[in-house]
């Protein structure tokens, strides 16, 4: 074999290789593999953090209320692929918190079960409340990862492709 027939083959198969690595990314980019819980700007739409949720995470928006400065517990379950609120938890009575809801006392809390499913939700990150998101057993601080910048959080889809991405960084 001469060495131009040499070469012409090595191309050939350097170009199948190529063409199959092309592939291969594409549908691992195209194939849904789990979904996170995604927290955009506000404004911008600049992801801030994607973290990883299946059916049944905890995600929960904790605060400290401006006017009782007492803690207040927002708790949501992701539940076909938006957040379903389940809980709400605080410690008095304020403004903005449910006066005439069905609530009950429990270890020193007011306790409720409010309604309501949300494809999305906003948040006004504020320095003085110290919003902090749980998700499932890891904590991050709202204010710092937003600059206490308005947020919206929501559940999306993740492919294969980034989910395999994202746990080698």
């Amino acid at each position: 074999m001469t060495r131009r027939r040499r070469l012409q083959r090595g191309v050939r198969v350097l170009v199948v290789l190529l063409a199959f690595i092309v592939v291969i990314t594409a549908v691992a980019a195209a194939t849904p593999a789990s979904s996170a819980l995604v927290v955009e700007n506000a404004n911008s739409g600049e992801r801030l953090l994607a973290t990883p949720v299946d059916e049944g995470t905890t995600v929960a928006l904790n605060y400290t209320h401006s006017v009782e400065k007492t803690p207040v517990h927002d708790i949501y379950t992701v539940h076909n692929g938006s957040l379903e609120m389940t809980r709400m938890e605080f410690q008095s009575y304020g403004w903005g918190l449910p006066s005439r809801a069905n609530v009950t006392r429990e270890n020193g809390w007011y306790v409720f079960d409010p309604p309501g499913d949300y494809e999305e939700l906003y948040v006004e990150p504020g320095r003085v409340a110290g919003h902090r998101l749980r998700v499932g057993d890891r904590t991050y601080d709202l204010v710092a990862l937003s600059n206490a910048e308005g947020v919206r959080l929501h559940v999306a889809e993740r492919s294969v492709l980034r989910t395999a991405l994202d746990r080698i960084n």
